[in-house]
């Protein structure tokens, strides 16, 4: 699901809301106007109960993490102090929630996939790859 609210959040923070719409008929004519959202009222929409409910897993985490941070790397500017926001606010939810320093960080840890685990780069180096015999 978290997939599904990255892809939304990009493309609602590309497109450049407005703070209203407007719907005109076939002669150009108003017919109808709509108070637009900002951006922060989707973000906030999109992530918060998943950060109050999940807070306790470091999956959750971890994934809610690289979503945000990579949202922060491909959005417009503007975008950003939102989600350096909620980057703040799941920090704090993983310091209340992991007493110990090696589950925090693994929850301080963005994982696009949020299962964790050891990348190849940090395996260790007489490591050899699955079904390889070793040095």
């Amino acid at each position: 699901m978290l997939n599904h609210i990255e892809a939304f959040l990009y493309a609602v923070g590309r497109v450049g809301l407005r703070s209203r719409y407007v719907l005109a008929d076939d002669r150009g004519r108003p017919r109808l106007v709509l108070p637009g959202r900002p951006w922060e009222t989707y973000l906030e929409l999109a992530v918060t109960e998943i950060r109050d409910y999940g807070a306790t897993s470091v999956q959750v985490c971890r994934r809610l993490r690289a979503l945000l941070e990579g949202l922060v790397a491909t959005l417009p500017d503007e975008c950003g102090p939102a989600l350096r926001a909620e980057l703040r606010l799941l920090d704090d939810a993983v310091d209340r929630e992991f007493g110990d320093a090696p589950r925090r960080g693994d929850a301080r840890t963005a994982d696009p996939q949020g299962i964790g685990g050891r990348h190849r780069q940090d395996a260790p180096p007489d490591a050899s790859p699955p079904g390889e015999p070793g040095p």
